[in-house]
């Protein structure tokens, strides 16, 4: 099996699930608290249906909560001999390096200014403005990217050139793992059939007679 660099955080993924499994977890409890008044009183005892809908309901979000909190463990980058592994809660793909014309780095204040976005995008990237991310330039797109525009975040794309903005806490050693992998020094070559070699040169030569 090949064997991969370290695995690193989309912080992107990370800032936005933050800002929703504990709402909705914290909706769900809420829920929960509401149908267990609802069956301790009257009415609650002789319609069970308002209580049990209550529940059903605060069951559902509660599961919903936990597991934007899990997705936040399965966003991340990882480098490998031959790709780059981008992976998501809903799509993942291998960027080839043969695809990686070059790599940049800029600060995301730069590459979405906070001034021109709106809403909940503006709450999500005004905090990490003055963070670094590292731009990998591509030749073209490894997927469909009408397709990756629908299923990954809309901050891993600064235009409509082929590109992904990849944001990591240590973006410096995610830069450096990437970058030794694509020149081959993360892979080793093995040193049997040298040592081989050098055995069957030495068996050739002369012996001295004792």
């Amino acid at each position: 099996m090949t064997r991969g660099g370290r695995r690193h955080g989309l912080v992107i993924y990370r800032v936005i699930l933050n800002r929703w499994w504990p709402e909705t977890l914290g909706m769900g409890l809420i829920l929960a608290l509401i149908a267990w008044k609802t069956y301790q009183i009257p009415l609650g005892q002789n319609e069970p249906w308002r209580w049990q809908m209550l529940a059903g309901f605060a069951g559902v979000t509660v599961v919903a909560g936990i597991v934007l909190a899990a997705m936040r463990g399965m966003a991340y980058v990882q480098v490998f001999p031959q790709y780059v592994k981008l992976a998501t809660p809903f799509m993942r793909l291998n960027i080839s390096y043969k695809r990686v014309r070059r790599t940049t780095t800029t600060e995301m204040r730069a590459l979405f200014p906070p001034g021109q976005m709106r809403g909940w995008k503006r709450d999500v990237v005004s905090p990490l403005g003055g963070r670094t991310a590292v731009v990998l330039e591509l030749n073209g797109w490894p997927a469909d990217p009408k397709m990756m525009r629908v299923f990954l975040s809309h901050f891993f794309f600064k235009d409509k050139t082929p590109h992904f903005v990849i944001l990591v806490d240590d973006w410096m050693k995610f830069s450096t793992e990437l970058e030794s992998m694509r020149s081959g020094g993360g892979n080793t070559q093995p040193r049997g059939p040298t040592r081989e070699v050098k055995q069957s040169i030495l068996s050739r030569l002369p012996r001295k007679d004792s």
